[in-house]
């Protein structure tokens, strides 16, 4: 390491993720050669991760504007959307992936820790978590371990921590078998004359970290992040953070403590890249510069290179610019709160980054240069349609026999034990749900989770979505259902969708298969956030999620979807009310069984396309269930999604302790009526007494819709079949997940 770091090479560069010409720019722009820390620097900079050199071209082509809008995409730490009275919210998601992997338990709880500072360091208080994982096959052992020490990790940190976790979604293929996805959601709300930015400026103005001293864990991170796993990555387990949620509740605390006082200038949490990476950004924001003193950073180990102080990754700690003379102010509040608070440097104007180590210059580098949307790098990388696009076109659901009769209940029974499925009581039991007393979803479920915001009437209403093999089977397509159910989870909780943050997991950009699939995706969830006014408030972009072994994950753009509820009155539930209510499909039917989990596991057909989705339709499906919502008159409103027909009934009887019978309709097959997966279609109970305004209002030629039958007291009943009685049916969903995990 001495020999490397006396003279760097490009191949050095090579060896810390950089490409050879990115070396010679980064001569050009010092002028000179680099030492190890400064090529140290831009690696982290300029890696996927923190640059989205890959990526940010596309990124730029998504709807960012809106009336309600507060804070541009990606410009802070978290989108900031106003939500009426003075108030904002603040949301976001990102993943954790790379870490989950390795080290499952701690990179799955310090991404949790990472999102919720994204969302303090604006202002606001957290007060609701989701998260969105994907895992392999759950009959390996080795996935069995990556969901216990997942959900744990996501458990323990956010309980500890004091934020409900209030929904969310799990997802099992082979695809993921080496790559888990762990993508973590959070939203908090502040006053909107009470935000803080993410910027530095004011020439001799104090900058502090603050929070955890910094250690060597993390190091290279970012790096790490923007690389294919393979069977060396287990070398790089100093590259997973470590998290400690007692910490980083008393930095909430404080930090809201100091925002408060109106003396902070500028606040950034330290994730990934760490100290460089919010010194650069901070500063390229201001169009400033600073002097940083590293000798002066509370460390956790001694005689610490000034490379692996820069790019640690050590978890619970911001950086922050204060007004000079209020430094007394600020170290008290931390002082209060038993939290490292120490000045590392100032604010110059010289627009550049100065680090001294014993008394010695050890990097001096333009902000600006290092930062996305300034000087780091943006690529056009070469794409195309991978082979099996058309492959999965050719599909022809004549090839497949529709079940018969005496089958329904074998589907059935499938279906509702299917981990992709079945209810995720095993997980959400490891969550607290009620901490913090805002969340009205967890004795009455709905599509999407509904949260109060204290001392008003309003309520946020927030989803993640995504079918990842949907986007597999037509990335365009795949990421527009994937928005439009977002919408449609809002709309039938009684939410109106507001805004969006997504969180894009992909494989390896420089495959040109690969990069097909996020352009695609990302062109088809741009044109859907634009049909339904929901504006990309910024997200995550994470590449590199593939393997050797098991080639690239599904490609998973998650839609994390932000909504709400003006009136308490208007929040709407899945569960069936009463004995005697109708039950009615708002939506087409379709003899469509494409890429449903009916197809692709139970009838073992992987080759098909996405399901049937039209924009039209679903924007008018989803206005009548905003009317039908407001005007009081259905009982429950649940989407048709993952399992179809067949399974948003069951869960809505199992919700509300009820049973349903229904005719199926003998224009289409059986299995497409049943378990097709086609969009666009929503459930809806009706009492008696409100039949007529229902009936009236869909035969206007609104909506398409069909009556299929009532809700009863006993069992599921097709077509005057008894298909299960209720207790089995909640049997075998309630336990099959934790059966397997047992």
């Amino acid at each position: 390491m001495d020999a490397i770091e006396s003279l760097p090479t490009v191949e050095t560069a090579r060896k810390l993720g950089l490409l050879p010409d990115e070396y010679d720019r980064i001569n050009q722009i010092l002028g000179r050669q680099p030492n190890f820390t400064e090529l140290s620097i831009f690696s982290v900079m300029w890696s996927e991760h923190c640059s989205y050199k890959n990526s940010i071209v596309w990124l730029k082509t998504l709807p960012r504007d809106s009336d309600r809008m507060l804070a541009k995409a990606g410009e802070e730490n978290a989108g900031l959307v106003d939500i009426g009275d003075g108030l904002a919210c603040s949301f976001k998601i990102e993943s954790h992936n790379h870490p989950s992997a390795l080290e499952p338990y701690q990179g799955a709880a310090t991404g949790v820790g990472g999102i919720n500072r994204d969302i303090f360091t604006m202002g606001a208080r957290p007060i609701a978590q989701l998260n969105s994982l994907r895992f392999g096959d759950l009959k390996l052992a080795k996935t069995k371990r990556l969901l216990r020490g997942v959900v744990k990790g996501i458990g323990d940190y956010g309980n500890a921590f004091g934020i409900p976790t209030v929904g969310g979604e799990l997802f099992f293929d082979e695809s993921y078998n080496t790559n888990p996805l762990v993508n973590a959601f959070s939203a908090g709300i502040v006053e909107v004359g009470n935000v803080a930015k993410a910027t530095s400026y004011g020439v001799g103005n104090p900058v502090f970290i603050v929070g955890s001293a910094t250690g060597k864990d993390g190091i290279h991170g970012a790096t790490f992040a923007s690389e294919d796993i393979t069977a060396a990555s287990t070398d790089k387990l100093p590259a997973v953070q470590v998290g400690d949620p007692f910490m980083e509740k008393l930095l909430l605390e404080a930090t809201l403590e100091i925002i408060a006082t109106g003396y902070v200038v500028g606040i950034q949490d330290m994730g990934a890249a760490g100290i460089i990476c919010s010194t650069s950004e901070m500063s390229a924001k201001g169009e400033h510069g600073m002097i940083i003193d590293l000798d002066l950073v509370p460390t956790r180990q001694p005689n610490m290179a000034p490379f692996e102080i820069l790019l640690s990754e050590s978890q619970e700690r911001m950086l922050v610019v204060i007004e000079k003379g209020k430094e007394h102010i600020i170290q008290a509040i931390f002082d209060k709160w038993d939290l490292n608070c120490a000045q590392i440097g100032e604010v110059t104007d010289t627009q550049r980054l100065h680090f001294y180590r014993h008394g010695e210059l050890v990097a001096d580098v333009p902000a600006y240069d290092l930062v996305l949307g300034g000087g780091a790098p943006q690529y056009h990388r070469e794409y195309r349609e991978p082979a099996y696009i058309q492959e999965f076109a050719k599909f022809d659901p004549s090839d497949v026999d529709d079940v018969e009769t005496d089958e329904i209940a074998k589907v059935a029974r499938h279906l509702l034990a299917h981990p992709n499925i079945c209810s995720r009581r095993w997980v959400y039991e490891q969550y607290d749900s009620m901490v913090g007393t805002a969340n009205r979803s967890t004795n009455a479920p709905s599509d999407a989770a509904v949260v109060r915001v204290k001392g008003t009437n309003k309520s946020i209403v927030i989803t993640v979505d995504c079918n990842s093999r949907y986007v597999n089977a037509n990335p365009r397509q795949g990421a527009m259902i994937a928005v439009a159910e977002a919408c449609r989870n809002i709309v039938c909780s009684g939410g109106e969708p507001l805004a969006v943050t997504n969180n894009l997991n992909f494989g390896n950009p420089y495959v040109p298969e690969v990069y097909w699939q996020f352009v695609e995706a990302v062109q088809g969830m741009g044109e859907a956030c634009r049909r339904f006014s929901t504006p990309v408030t910024g997200g995550n972009v994470s590449f590199y999620n593939q393997s050797s072994d098991d080639g690239p994950v599904f490609p998973t753009p998650t839609i994390g979807m932000l909504g709400l509820m003006e009136d308490p009155t208007q929040r709407m539930t899945l569960d069936f009310k009463n004995e005697g209510d109708w039950i009615y499909l708002v939506g087409p039917s379709t003899d469509d069984i494409a890429s449903s989990e009916y197809l692709y596991s139970y009838k073992g057909v992987k080759a098909s396309p996405a399901p049937y989705f039209e924009f039209e339709t679903e924007w008018r499906v989803q206005e009548g269930i905003k009317t039908m919502i407001r005007n009081g008159w259905i009982q429950s409103a649940h989407d048709v999604s993952d399992g179809g027909l067949f399974v948003t009934l069951a869960e809505s009887a199992m919700a509300g302790n009820k049973g349903f019978a229904i005719d199926t309709n003998d224009r289409y097959r059986t299995d497409a009526f049943l378990f097709g997966e086609s969009q666009s279609r929503v459930v809806v109970s009706v009492s008696p007494e409100k039949l007529h305004y229902v009936e009236a209002y869909l035969d206007e030629g609104y909506n398409v819709f069909t009556r299929l039958g009532i809700v009863t007291n006993g069992d599921f009943v097709i077509d005057e079949n008894v298909v299960m009685t209720t207790a089995q049916a909640k049997d075998l969903y309630d336990n099959a997940l934790g059966n397997i995990m047992a």
